[in-house]
């Protein structure tokens, strides 16, 4: 993986295809695999993914003070002078919808188009609602990621939301498997806490072009939000993907296919 150095990190990315550039960010605690796996590139798309801060191959952690949207979303635009490229589209999953949502707002001159999928705020913290991430981080902390994720298997609240969703179950066991979960658990205490700094009164501002992807059965990423981004920004699309729940190689293909669809406006090839 290509790499650059700012604010005394090594950061990595992915950067595949030729084209349109899409930078495509990934979610709390993945990596630029999650988007890659998503999404293969066809003829006249460039896929681009940052390992953001205290995620993949990134290094080191940091102040963790700098764990936040903001300057996760500063770091993007980094990238994309380091690219040297002047317009793209921006996007993400989940945290990478928020940082994408983040960069738009703040410098919209910059992208041709925005995809938000799965996002997992609207406009003010989710407070108790992301608890859960405390929960998986003070278990990290207590005891490690090994014996965290035994007991953290073995708890009350994850039979609870392996009963409801067994992908968020998965996705929130995942970070105990990182190889970095315990020098970067700090992550899942300071992200989780963001405040988003935009009213979504300002959202009706956007002009660019807009994808936003949801799906039920999700309490971390409510298809209600979904459908209220759709709503507030002018002209965006929402499309549905199949739950991960219900069948993951589906959403896998759902997501492959919206994203075909939004972005063949801006191909030239």
């Amino acid at each position: 993986m290509p790499t650059f150095t700012h604010d005394g990190l090594t950061f990595h990315y992915r950067d595949v295809g030729d084209g349109v550039p899409f930078l495509f960010q990934h979610g709390l605690g993945a990596d630029t695999s999650q988007t890659f796996s998503l999404y293969c590139p066809p003829n006249g798309i460039r896929l681009i993914t940052l390992d953001c801060r205290g995620h993949g191959l990134t290094t080191p952690l940091g102040p963790v003070e700098k764990l936040t949207i903001p300057q996760f979303a500063a770091d993007i635009a980094v990238l994309l002078d380091h690219l040297k490229l002047e317009r793209a589209v921006i996007g993400g999953i989940s945290m990478g919808a928020a940082a994408s949502l983040h960069l738009a707002l703040t410098q919209p001159e910059r992208f041709l188009g925005l995809v938000l999928s799965r996002p997992a705020w609207l406009d003010e913290p989710r407070g108790s609602s992301f608890e859960i991430f405390g929960v998986v981080a003070q278990l990290i902390r207590r005891y490690g990621a090994w014996e965290g994720a035994i007991r953290f298997q073995a708890s009350e609240i994850f039979q609870t939301i392996n009963a409801a969703s067994p992908d968020n179950a998965l996705s929130l066991l995942a970070q105990f498997a990182h190889p970095r979960a315990e020098e970067t658990v700090a992550k899942l205490e300071w992200i989780p806490k963001h405040h988003p700094s935009h009213p979504r009164e300002g959202w009706r501002n956007l002009r660019m072009p807009t994808l936003v992807l949801g799906n039920r059965l999700d309490a971390i990423h409510p298809f209600e939000f979904a459908e209220e981004h759709a709503r507030t920004i002018p002209g965006a699309l929402l499309r549905e993907l199949t739950p991960k729940s219900v069948d993951k190689e589906q959403h896998t293909a759902d997501t492959q296919r919206f994203l075909d669809d939004f972005l063949t406006q801006f191909r030239t090839t």
